[in-house]
């Protein structure tokens, strides 16, 4: 027999899992939104020659374009693979053994 208690723990937990998917996926979206803006502009400062010579466009060449592409691109690995890899499936069998493991533990007294 499962208490009420036991059941809004477990929302809880399943709250908290996906709301830290949320902020993730969130700040995944606003760092490629970042970038493609980074992106128009290099490319018109590189290619269309506007003089963009200020202090955040100085510094945006081609070495600093490589690096940044590296870095979003293995954050866009790394977030869409762990979605496909560890979906809500095995959340909800690790949450469950979480929760299993704690009541075999809890001790009443």
């Amino acid at each position: 027999m499962e208490t009420n208690c036991n059941k809004d723990h477990e929302r809880f937990e399943f709250q908290q899992i996906f709301r830290k998917k949320a902020v993730k996926l969130r700040s995944f979206y606003m760092h490629a939104l970042v970038y493609a803006l980074g992106l128009v502009v290099f490319v018109v400062k590189e290619y269309y020659g506007v003089p963009l010579n200020f202090f955040p466009f100085l510094y945006l060449n081609h070495v600093v374009m490589i690096i940044w592409t590296s870095v979003f691109l293995f954050s866009a690995i790394d977030l869409f693979l762990s979605f496909k890899v560890f979906g809500e499936e095995w959340e909800e069998r690790k949450l469950k053994h979480i929760l299993e493991k704690r009541q075999k533990k809890q001790k009443w007294v």
